[in-house]
């Protein structure tokens, strides 16, 4: 799906499902961070317009999930607790080169990896039937827009960098983010 080199453990689904409060929470954050990731972007790079303006755009969808992800939870009297980080991600992070001239490259690679992770995993909850329709039909409403978002930051890359650079560099970003995923846990979080 979309760049990814290795599909989600099935275990995976077998957590989530079994612990859908906590896919909830979790989810939430993550769309929180999506949205703070992209204002973040705008803040180091704003001499970039084209940049600015998508990440306006990708602020307002993500805190526009997250605020539906936050009427779940209260609908169904969870309560939201303070987030626990996402390794995952910080691992694959940890690959973003520092040297200026390949950084927002790195940038936003991982950001692109990441949604097309999110989409893989909101594609498997849209499809489980142990889980509420309610959820399904939710899940499955969002997979255009990780889709959407996985486009934009390669989109975005091959404006700033050649094509040939910004493909070599996806795929080697990409199988590092295989190599993490296999080595998951199968955590009843989005990225678990």
């Amino acid at each position: 799906m979309l760049c990814l080199h290795s599909p989600s453990n099935p275990e995976w689904i077998n957590n989530a499902k079994d612990n859908i409060h906590s896919i909830l929470i979790d989810h939430a954050h993550c769309e929180k961070k999506a949205a703070a990731n992209a204002l973040h972007l705008i803040q180091n790079y704003p001499q970039y317009p084209q940049l600015v303006l998508e990440m306006i755009a990708i602020v307002k969808e993500e805190w526009e999930h997250f605020e539906h992800v936050y009427a779940i939870i209260l609908q169904q009297n969870i309560q939201l607790t303070k987030d626990t980080g996402d390794s995952y991600a910080q691992q694959l992070s940890k690959n973003i080169r520092k040297s200026e001239d390949v950084k927002l490259l790195d940038l936003l690679l991982v950001d692109a990896i990441i949604e097309a992770r999110s989409c893989e995993r909101f594609s498997i909850l849209s499809k489980c039937m142990s889980i509420p329709s309610y959820l399904r039909e939710f899940y499955s409403t969002l997979l255009a827009s990780e889709a959407g978002h996985y486009l934009t930051f390669v989109d975005l890359a091959k404006k700033f960098y050649p094509d040939e650079i910004v493909k070599s560099r996806l795929q080697q970003l990409s199988a590092i983010e295989a190599k993490i995923v296999q080595q998951l846990h199968n955590q009843p979080t989005i990225h678990g």
